[in-house]
């Protein structure tokens, strides 16, 4: 009997881990997929036709693909010329076209994702044209993912809490596929402009606390500046807890694998550093496992290992971690 799992994020976290469960035919996955993305080629066609951004979409669409280097290329190929579409992607296009076509947008995910082949169901969050905001700590409120993501403001600020405008009801398939899931794996990924958004969709956490899947964490590899700084592992835990409640995370994933000094370096010089875990024990008591690998890439950049995320789904979905 195949198992199945159910990712909920966005952006290059997502990708990673679908791009390394794709290819495993035991695996039923579904992602479900932040649509609070407001900048870029994406926020353009949001604004221009209407839609619901297309960029996590994309990604996630490219990372189940049967031929992910060709798709790839293709869907993330960017037009640096041309009036219309100069700064647009192919796959936003694509996307775009499509739920024009069809006249919806699921339907246009769909066509899409059969016309390459994809491995999997992807699945927006919501379907309501939602905004991001948050709250600093000194009151000040930010709209919009990208000045939350790329902050104008001073990012040395804590976010005291997130929220979303217009709307935000929980897709009914997403419903469906967390109710269904086995597994249900959140992040990696930008703690309040990937994940969150996902949490704040009216109806997510009951399905969340309904559900009789466990569910993974996948901390991230470094902090990031204007949403994370100066976090530890129990810290992320802590902020997802504020919006799910307690008990409800089964496991955390942390990386216990060495990094490349230089590149830390280079990420400290953008206000990023290494995410470490401070108090095991008080996780420890929370009742939350923890699994502790080397999940870093062996590339130029720190981020999960596609592969290595993937051996690690497969370890909960084959019963060898309980």
């Amino acid at each position: 009997m195949k198992c199945n799992i159910t990712t909920i994020g966005g952006g290059t976290g997502t990708f990673n881990v679908l791009s390394g469960l794709g290819k495993n035919r035991q695996l039923n996955l579904a992602a479900i997929v932040s649509v609070a993305d407001s900048g870029g080629s994406t926020g353009e066609l949001r604004d221009e036709f209407g839609i619901l951004p297309p960029g996590d979409i994309r990604r996630a669409i490219v990372a189940l693909a049967d031929d992910t280097e060709v798709v790839r290329r293709l869907f993330e190929y960017r037009f640096k010329e041309g009036r219309s579409i100069a700064g647009h992607t192919v796959g936003n296009l694509l996307l775009t076209a499509l739920s024009e076509i069809t006249g919806d947008f699921e339907r246009g995910i769909e066509e899409l994702s059969d016309m390459f082949a994809v491995h999997g169901k992807v699945i927006p969050v919501t379907l309501d044209n939602v905004s991001l905001g948050v709250t600093l700590e000194n009151g000040d409120r930010i709209v919009g993912e990208t000045d939350i993501d790329i902050p104008k403001h001073d990012g040395d600020i804590p976010i005291r809490d997130a929220f979303l405008l217009g709307g935000g009801r929980l897709n009914p398939r997403a419903r469906e596929a967390i109710e269904n899931s086995d597994y249900i794996i959140i992040g990696p990924g930008d703690l309040y402009t990937s994940l969150v958004p996902n949490l704040l969709c009216a109806g997510m956490v009951d399905a969340l606390r309904m559900t009789r899947a466990r569910i993974v964490y996948v901390c991230n590899v470094m902090t990031k500046y204007g949403e994370t700084g100066g976090f530890a592992v129990e810290d992320f835990v802590r902020v997802l807890e504020r919006y799910l409640g307690e008990g409800r995370i089964d496991y955390v994933l942390v990386n216990s694998g060495e990094l490349r000094p230089d590149l830390v370096a280079k990420y400290q010089a953008e206000g990023k550093s290494p995410v470490v875990l401070r108090e095991r024990e008080a996780l420890i008591k929370k009742g939350i496992k923890l699994v502790e690998r080397d999940f870093t890439s062996d590339t130029d950049y720190l981020r999960h290992d596609p592969r290595k995320l993937a051996r690690a789904v497969e370890d909960f979905a084959s019963g060898w971690i309980k």
